[in-house]
């Protein structure tokens, strides 16, 4: 890295370097029509010169905010860079997200122009415009279907970028101008959490906060200008504002954006990434695809596979991680790759991956030992929205299913004495956006950032997380209920897609489940099941049996656990409706929105508690878990989590 590179603080600045060092150089791709179209780092400068040109001439200004709106497009992308160069700040959205919630999230940062990728988008806003008074434009990239709208408000992208060019000419030195006044520690992002607990916040992210959490985990993960990613999360989120936009700009590789989410996996297959982040749903539904796969495989097929797999778990890892294996083994397990893995990574377009990553949500241990048998250095990270993505890393040779990893570069986590995780490094965020309340709750004066979150540190110093703090309850004899922790065991079932469990200040635990429609649905095939739809599948006994025997498996677990005492599941309903987001059960991220179901289903609980078949129309099965002579709340009822028996502190 240069040394301009590295002095670089703004992302424009970093663009104009990268235009400079590696302009011919592909930056961007995006499908279009089955057809991928490049995108130089000389053409990606030159868009962003006119755009932000075009911006200024409407009177976008520094400190104003522009809205992005749509799928994964490299002109929204470009929209982000041409509101920095101008010092503006990026406001991204949920492409899915409904009128009234883009309106709460327009109005909470005081949004003055959108940016959208088309038609529907415009549809949204349009419904919106008269109640929120800061917004001033609307700017639409695909014109298609546009041609009868009259609002004076609205502008076609290629229009604005036109008016770009002529102020460019009228203005020489205006753009170099505006991009040297950039500084790093000027507002860069406004990123809105999911709302899983109430009303989503506005995380305020600096330049600094994001090129410099960028650069330290490009360093930990040597990530080059040779990397290929593919854009496929939403932008709103941390995951994809690091990955396909800060690091990509820190580390000059290419960015791909799919043509739509139809095609994912076959343009993944098709641009074979090197770095590749999924959140843990994103991994868990490609190995669900192998195993539904395999099961339908001939005999020699399907033996040679789980063959291999066995191998590979035994020293996949270890051979990943570079530990001592026997020639035999290293000999079996590479024809196994040649035979079995290659063309398996080969088929779900991750054959190139040399960097995974997974964060944002728990991860099944079975998943992590699934990829890594195959090859893939499939590592997790911790982290918030407002630490600009990463707290912990997994670094190679330290891989450990149950933990997040040690703190990354130049971040400090310690435990409090209620076993929050709190941290502090430099992609810390400086506040909520006009919630000062929320910004002194989640923020103290010497820096240290409270996650909300409940954990601890192995005996190796790497992170372990438990549940929520907002989320942690107690039954009425006392028992400590971490109702994600159990959610998330349950979840790790291929069967089971999604989990709600209740306990607070009641007798024992119940749970929601929403089963797997795909695993489920193979399962009941193979044993000449025949269903009609969702809800008739997860009304039928041999999936309530089945569901039964998932729950009682995460049951042993909990029993074994040695540090919690949580207590048992006693009671589960199948719901005959998947949660939705559309609905408000879910994020736009798909975390369960807990307080707002136990509000919409409060019926339906009572009647889970008191043994009944639930009410009408939302549920179909219930079913009563108990074991043989266990008829409390569990072992260990009344103990606390022993936090002051291991490492409170640790440094990256």
């Amino acid at each position: 890295m240069t040394e301009a590179m590295q002095s670089a603080d703004t992302f424009p600045k970093l663009l104009l370097e990268h235009d400079r060092l590696r302009g011919d150089r592909p930056a961007m791709r995006e499908k279009d029509f089955g057809i991928w179209q490049p995108w130089s780092w000389s053409h990606v400068a030159l868009g962003v010169r006119a755009l932000a040109c075009g911006l200024a001439s409407i009177g976008f200004k520094r400190g104003q905010k522009l809205a992005i709106l749509g799928d994964n497009r490299v002109r929204l992308y470009q929209g982000m860079a041409a509101a920095h160069a101008l010092g503006g700040i990026a406001v991204p959205v949920y492409q899915d997200a409904g009128p009234d919630e883009i309106l709460y999230v327009f109005n909470n940062a005081g949004v003055h122009v959108a940016l959208v990728a088309d038609q529907e988008q415009v549809d949204k806003l349009l419904e919106i415009k008269e109640r929120c008074s800061s917004l001033e434009t609307i700017i639409f990239i695909d014109p298609r279907g546009m041609a009868q709208y009259p609002e004076p408000y609205l502008f076609g992208y290629a229009e604005i970028k036109g008016c770009g060019r002529v102020f460019d000419e009228q203005h020489p030195g205006f753009y170099l101008q505006e991009v040297a006044q950039g500084k790093g520690e000027d507002i860069a992002m406004i990123l809105h959490t999911s709302g899983a607990t109430g009303k989503p916040k506005g995380a305020i992210l600096s330049h600094n906060n994001l090129i410099i959490t960028a650069r330290n985990a490009a360093e930990i993960e040597g990530l080059s200008p040779g990397e290929e990613v593919l854009a496929y999360l939403p932008m709103a989120g941390s995951g994809d504002i690091m990955v396909s936009y800060a690091q990509s700009f820190v580390a000059g590789y290419c960015v791909s954006c799919p043509e739509s989410a139809d095609t994912i996996l076959t343009d993944l297959r098709e641009i074979g990434p090197s770095y590749f982040y999924g959140p843990p749903r994103v991994y868990e539904s490609l190995m669900k695809s192998v195993m539904l796969r395999m099961e339908s495989a001939g005999r020699l097929r399907r033996g040679l596979f789980n063959f291999f797999m066995k191998l590979g778990r035994r020293v996949g890892e270890r051979i990943l991680d570079r530990e001592p294996v026997a020639l035999s083994d290293r000999l079996l397990y590479g024809i196994g790759r040649i035979v079995i893995f290659n063309p398996l990574m080969d088929n779900l377009g991750l054959s190139r991956v040399r960097v995974a990553t997974t964060g944002g949500d728990a991860i099944g241990p079975d998943v992590v030992s699934f990829f890594r048998a195959l090859g893939m250095n499939l590592k997790q990270i911790y982290g918030q929205m407002e630490v600009s993505m990463f707290v912990t890393m997994q670094r190679n040779g330290q891989i450990k299913a149950n933990t997040v990893g040690t703190p990354a570069k130049d971040v400090e986590i310690k435990i409090a004495d209620t076993g929050e995780v709190l941290y502090r490094g430099p992609g810390a965020f400086a506040g909520y956006c006009n919630d000062p309340e929320a910004t002194a709750a989640a923020k103290d004066a010497k820096g240290w950032v409270h996650t909300g979150d409940i954990g601890f540190f192995d005996g190796d110093g790497h992170l372990c997380i438990i549940d929520r703090v907002s989320d942690l309850d107690r039954l009425n004899d006392g028992t400590l209920v971490a109702p994600k922790y159990i959610e998330n065991k349950l979840r790790f079932s291929p069967y089971i897609k999604t989990a709600v469990a209740f306990g607070n200040r009641r007798d024992c635990v119940a749970v929601f489940i929403n089963i797997d429609p795909l695993a489920v649905g193979a399962w009941a095939q193979q044993r000449n099941l025949w269903y009609s739809g969702y809800a008739d599948l997860a009304g039928k006994t041999e999936v309530c049996n089945l569901i039964a025997e998932c729950v009682a498996k995460v049951n042993a677990e909990l029993a074994a656990e040695a540090r919690l005492g949580n207590p048992h599941i006693r009671h589960f309903m199948i719901l005959d409706k998947e949660l939705n987001a559309d609905d408000g059960e879910l994020t736009r991220t798909r975390k369960i929105r807990r307080h707002f179901i136990a509000h919409k289903y409060q019926r339906q609980i009572e009647a889970l508690y008191a043994g009944q078949k639930g009410g009408e129309g939302n549920s179909r099965v219930t079913q009563g878990v108990r074991e043989e002579g266990d008829a409390g709340g569990g072992p260990n009822a009344h103990q606390k989590p022993t936090f002051d028996s291991a490492p409170t502190e640790a440094v990256g």
